[in-house]
């Protein structure tokens, strides 16, 4: 189903500053490591400013990374008010075909509540040693790690910990993640498609991957604002919202108290505690900001290893943007036009070769000795082509090649099983420079090809997590070939 257009009100009308949201929108087009790529806000359940950041679209799902789990955490509240789930349960009871496996102690005493707030028992993350165990039954691979420490006494931002809350919810209403929720929560808050990687194929991952609009971050944060309250409905009920977003474990200690003010406020069910509010947080800027104080939603899609920068800016411009009474709305046509416009800078590199053309055309290129750290390992070679229509890229990585025709300016978007949008040009006559964005994830590739060395360099700005391959940064709707991890 098509997704119904929210609410719709002015900021001024609704006492949002429009020159909040300038001087927020002048600041992380500023910052040298925040690449944004959406914005949506909500103020007293109407929608007063959204924009995205072309090549990046409104209609285009986008890779949420770590903000999955809030989704996760929303149909264990289903799954708890429909009997399914009992959060003092231990984890272990929903698998008895493990039970003869898992001796230890603490593994054994582990409930669901512990695995919902990441307070496991463990002190790191395990999902590497899980795979590991057993790559066809993570939970089981889970569950043989012994804890460090009792659960329920000390939190570790652990990924299985969410995929055994996932695989529960899974095993027993007998349906992914994504078509328990359909009904529940897409459909009645008007989220069109979505799509869920997968580990095991049929079973969603939950601690990750999934690709949604910025649109359905947005009500899910709406109706956890609202306190499970839908166009004047109980969805989800009250007392898991309560639950969840509200911290069960510390996190001022440990590993995590080192990625900033924000994450040592605690951890709810699959929420962080924040500085203002609570949230739902994806690697990369993936957020979704509940702010009960200011009756606000913030929305926002982005690519940055500086999520806590980028937190900083919304509490240092959004924030105070939020005022008590409605304003007299001066700013908000400039905002308005400023949103329709947005744009990630295409490279200001010649389009064409500042020299003879000819030595470019069919020119293939492999990797350079030292790729370099943030290197995609499979890309094995990239190819040029000059056309009647114009030059074309090619990344070759296995058995896949990527085409990407670019212009004379701007972005080119190409279409396709993996939607990419490029930017290029000469830097100067021997070196072509392009720059890939993998329109439906976080990521953007920087690729350099030396004519006279016949090598290119490529790195990442944002890796992808779990070693993905250029032909697995897609959203896996039907009709496309499903990834695993």
């Amino acid at each position: 189903m098509s997704a119904r257009p929210l609410p719709v009100s002015t900021p001024a009308a609704q006492g949002v500053d429009a020159s909040g949201v300038h001087a927020f929108l002048d600041a992380v087009e500023a910052a040298p490591d925040i690449e944004p790529h959406s914005l949506m806000i909500l103020r007293h359940g109407r929608l007063v400013a959204s924009g995205w950041w072309a090549p990046y679209t409104e209609g285009r799902a986008h890779l949420l990374y770590s903000l999955s789990k809030s989704f996760t955490s929303t149909a264990a509240g289903f799954a708890v008010a429909e009997g399914l789930l009992d959060l003092d349960a231990p984890v272990l009871s929903y698998f008895p075909e493990f039970a003869d496996d898992i001796v230890d102690p603490r593994s054994r005493a582990m409930l669901v509540r512990h695995v919902a707030a990441m307070a496991s028992g463990h002190l790191a993350e395990t999902f590497d040693t899980a795979i590991r165990n057993d790559r066809e039954r993570p939970v089981r691979g889970f569950l043989l790690i012994p804890p460090d420490r009792d659960p329920g006494t000390v939190f570790a931002y652990n990924q299985p910990a969410t995929y055994s809350l996932a695989a529960i919810v899974q095993r027993r209403s007998g349906q992914t993640l994504t078509d328990y929720l359909r009904p529940r929560l897409f459909d009645p808050l008007g989220i069109g498609e979505v799509a869920w990687h997968q580990h095991p194929r049929g079973s969603d991952l939950g601690f990750s991957g999934l690709h949604a609009t910025t649109d359905a971050v947005a009500r899910l944060g709406q109706l956890y604002l609202r306190k499970g309250v839908w166009e004047g409905r109980q969805l989800l009920s009250p007392e898991w919202v309560a639950e969840a977003t509200r911290p069960h474990i510390a996190t001022s200690d440990g590993p995590v108290a080192a990625w900033g003010p924000d994450a040592r406020r605690g951890y709810g069910f699959q929420f962080w505690m924040s500085r203002h509010g609570y949230r739902g947080d994806g690697a990369y800027g993936q957020l979704c900001l509940v702010l009960p104080e200011q009756d606000a939603v913030i929305a926002l899609t982005s690519a940055t290893g500086q999520s806590q920068e980028l937190l900083n800016l919304v509490w240092r411009h959004l924030l105070p943007a939020f005022t008590a009474a409605p304003l007299g709305g001066e700013g908000d046509d400039g905002l308005r036009r400023r949103l329709a416009e947005l744009a990630l800078p295409p490279l200001t590199a010649p389009a064409g070769p500042p020299a003879d053309a000819a030595a470019w055309r069919g020119a293939r290129f492999t990797p350079a000795a030292d790729p370099g750290p943030d290197a995609p390992r499979r890309l094995a070679e990239v190819g040029l082509a000059a056309g009647a229509e114009g030059w074309t890229l090619t990344l070759h990585e296995k058995d896949t090649r990527f085409d990407l025709p670019f212009g004379p300016s701007g972005w080119t978007t190409a279409e396709g099983t993996v939607p990419m949008a490029v930017t290029a040009g000469w830097t100067d006559a021997g070196t072509l420079r392009a720059d890939i964005v993998f329109l439906e994830t976080p990521h953007r590739l920087s690729v350099t090809c030396s004519l006279a060395a016949g090598t290119f360099t490529a790195r990442w700005h944002t890796t992808p997590l779990r070693g993905s391959t250029l032909g697995s940064l897609y959203a896996p709707f039907p009709g496309r070939v499903p990834s695993s991890v």
